[in-house]
């Protein structure tokens, strides 16, 4: 079955070379032009990622992946044409998965697209362990679901991604270059605080004290690192 991508822009060129790029690799694709026909559209259908700009009448960005956190982890990844940091990082706060800033390369979107995808569906077809376990701490492989203590945690692909690669390699110190290598699968040149963003949004989610984490660690001038103290 195609994929399906959600494209909210508001600038018509952008989105015409965008649904036809992807619907030229096979994707099906649907499209928005504001932040409330984006909310709209996102409910009432069936998308496996979205590409959202941050500058967008009625509802900004921001705000439309907001609402969307509220209901879905759906993968999403932020569009601006802005290129201060606190921006971009504004948007990973709020729960996006990634971001691009225009102008950018048509190519590196759909890779950045087809990676994300590839990283949230490979477990469905690993006929290793379905299960990982830490404590009270239940990581399901197949849905890619967590919880503690029976209640569901919400994590965005990526904080899941993070926690998988860390629960499965304890006491290994990661630093955030292999981070980025490994998880976002492409050079980010620069922008090593995405890491951190994801990384404190992670720990704000498991640890019951963000600020004395009992499994997310940081190796001060090399990298994070889990461990259960077990």
């Amino acid at each position: 079955m195609a994929r399906r991508v959600l494209i909210v822009d508001d600038e018509p060129l952008i989105v015409k070379g965008l649904k036809y790029s992807l619907e030229h690799d096979g994707f099906e694709t649907e499209s928005a032009a504001d932040g409330e026909e984006a909310v709209n559209k996102f409910f009432a259908g069936q998308f496996d990622l979205i590409l959202l700009d941050v500058m967008l009448p009625k509802l900004n960005g921001i705000e439309v992946c907001q609402r969307i956190r509220e209901k879905s982890n759906v993968p999403i990844i932020m569009l601006t044409a802005k290129g201060e940091d606190m921006d971009k990082i504004l948007g990973l706060e709020y729960g996006a998965d990634d971001y691009m800033t225009k102008p950018f390369n048509i190519l590196e979107v759909k890779a950045r697209i087809k990676s994300i995808l590839r990283r949230t569906t490979v477990q469905q077809h690993d006929n290793s362990a379905k299960i990982l376990q830490v404590r009270d701490m239940k990581i399901n492989l197949n849905n890619r679901s967590v919880t503690i203590g029976g209640k569901e945690v919400n994590l965005t692909a990526k904080e899941f991604d993070l926690l998988q690669l860390f629960v499965s390699n304890r006491g290994k110190v990661f630093s955030r270059e292999s981070l980025l290598e490994t998880i976002w699968k492409y050079d980010y040149l620069g922008d090593l605080r995405t890491v951190d963003v994801h990384i404190r949004r992670l720990r704000e989610k498991i640890e019951k004290n963000p600020a004395q984490p009992e499994f997310i660690f940081t190796k001060w001038g090399v990298g994070y690192y889990f461990t259960d103290k077990d």
